[in-house]
């Protein structure tokens, strides 16, 4: 409800609101593109796993095609391919 009267004070005038252009969803990735991910960290698929939160047979199905990685991983993963370092920072 709070929500929704902001909006309709906003819309009057009355306040002001931040706006903030989200990024597009995070793009599919391909078996071959999360091994890709991967090697460029240079760390196996358990680590890999610790890394992103994710057990090792995720990791595993993912890069043999088994499933699909979605919703946050997607995004953890693109972070990973874009700034690997972040996923090694402590």
């Amino acid at each position: 409800m709070d929500g929704l009267h902001d909006a309709l004070a906003h819309a009057k005038g009355d306040r002001s609101l931040k706006t903030t252009v989200l990024p597009p969803p995070a793009p599919k990735l391909s078996p071959k593109a999360i091994r890709a991910v991967r090697d460029q960290l240079k760390v196996s698929q358990a680590v890999f796993g610790r890394l992103l939160n994710v057990p090792v047979i995720t990791v595993a199905k993912w890069e043999a095609g088994d499933r699909k990685p979605s919703g946050a991983a997607l995004r953890l993963l693109e972070i990973a391919k874009r700034s690997p370092e972040v996923l090694l920072s402590r």
